[in-house]
């Protein structure tokens, strides 16, 4: 069966059988620059634009999701104002 795959998808091959090669050694001595920022005191300035940034994106969706609310309801209404009315239809 793995023969057929990787004939097939020879990317899916590489990827497959790159896995455990690739796989990253665990740090024992802590990630430099977080530990610099740390210590610094700007790992909070850090913290902060990532907070502003998600921040943004929430409220840019819900002001998109009220703006296509308002759109759906006119189209909608449109629709009721467009369709016969039945007793224009027998004149």
């Amino acid at each position: 069966m793995y023969l057929s795959l990787f004939r097939r998808f020879p990317l899916a091959a590489l990827i497959l059988l790159s896995h455990t090669i690739m796989a990253q050694q665990p740090v024992t001595q802590g990630v430099e620059m977080a530990d610099r920022l740390r210590a610094d005191g700007k790992i909070w300035v850090v913290v902060a634009v990532i907070a502003a940034v998600f921040a943004g994106i929430i409220l840019y969706l819900v002001r998109l999701d009220s703006q296509i609310g308002k759109l759906e309801k006119e189209i909608k209404n449109q629709k009721k104002d467009v369709r016969p009315k039945a007793q224009d239809i027998d004149r």
